[in-house]
């Protein structure tokens, strides 16, 4: 499942599949983005996955005005989608168990329909801007 979150309505986009995330996962994702808010700028956070990085999905965002803004390496505490799919983690999986595939994927589907309802206040809790910020006197010279 690959997915995109946005910040200020906290409305969810996802695409998914039975296989892996690539590239052409990607320009899925990318081009239902484009389509739900024609003519508005979209900056879409990425981590540095080789499949987010390669031609092909650059070249798309740009032909769709879409902005890729890279993360450094290693910094999941950046990325505000890995705390969306902690929440899914934790209500999806701990301490449950599913019988088939087909239930475990329907237990993540309805998880994630009931975001903006019965997980909203934990979303906006999760996503919101708690970093430190430190200005040029704070630093140590060394």
């Amino acid at each position: 499942m690959l997915g995109a979150l946005d910040y200020a309505t906290k409305d969810l986009v996802t695409v998914t599949n039975l296989t892996y995330i690539t590239a052409e996962t990607v320009c899925q994702l990318l081009t239902m983005l484009a389509a739900q808010s024609p003519g508005m700028p979209i900056t879409l956070v990425l981590d540095n996955a080789r499949y987010q990085r390669c031609h092909l999905v650059q070249d798309l965002a740009a032909s769709l005005g879409i902005e890729l803004l890279f993360l450094p390496s290693y910094s999941p505490n950046l990325n505000l989608i890995e705390r969306l799919w902690k929440l899914v983690k934790a209500e999806c999986l701990n301490g449950k168990y599913y019988e088939t595939f087909p239930d475990f994927q329907a237990g993540i589907e309805d998880c994630l329909r009931k975001i903006p309802t019965k997980h909203r206040d934990a979303v906006a809790s999760l996503i919101t801007r708690n970093f430190q910020l430190f200005d040029k006197q704070t630093f140590l010279q060394v």
